[in-house]
């Protein structure tokens, strides 16, 4: 009998890399001169970022500086799903951006379409936040590993467990 090969689809953001790329955003808000005696400020509280800054001009630029050091650091941004921007204490602005974590339903029945366009002998099954794909070829799971990256999804999916 011929053995099953397999990968997990998943979708995860580390957490450490997240709070380094804060930190290093912090440093680099509090050097610049367009943000001298500036309230921004920039937080982790549990999966959530929380940016704070004077006014909505100054929130997207803080927004910028953070994408930026989020990206050198690989951490994928199509993760963060930001909130409205609301009123804080003392004339400033607040917005959330919380961190998705795990494949949610919508996105798992997305996954499994494209792997079932692709008439390819795989079979997938749905475990918690994430996806397994198994199949005998290992050509077809290196095919549906490109078809589902050239997929525009709204987050970003990562390959592990490839035996």
């Amino acid at each position: 009998m011929a053995k099953e090969n397999s990968f997990d689809i998943v979708s995860k953001v580390d957490l450490s890399e997240v709070s380094n790329a804060i930190n290093i955003a912090m440093k680099e808000i509090k050097n610049r001169f367009d943000f001298k005696g500036s309230k921004s400020n920039i937080t982790l509280e549990n999966d959530e970022l929380v940016l704070i800054s004077d006014d909505e001009f100054k929130l997207s630029q803080v927004k910028d500086v953070l994408f930026g050091k989020l990206i050198k650091r690989e951490v994928p941004v199509k993760n963060i799903q930001y909130g409205k921007i609301e009123s804080a204490l003392g004339g400033t602005v607040r917005q959330r951006g919380k961190l998705v974590q795990g494949i949610d339903k919508d996105n798992a029945k997305k996954i499994n379409t494209i792997i079932k366009d692709s008439r390819l002998k795989v079979k997938s099954q749905i475990q918690d936040d994430q996806i397994r794909v198994t199949g005998k070829n290992r050509d077809d799971l290196q095919q549906i590993i490109s078809a589902i990256r050239s997929a525009d999804l709204p987050i970003d999916v990562q390959f592990i467990n490839y035996r």
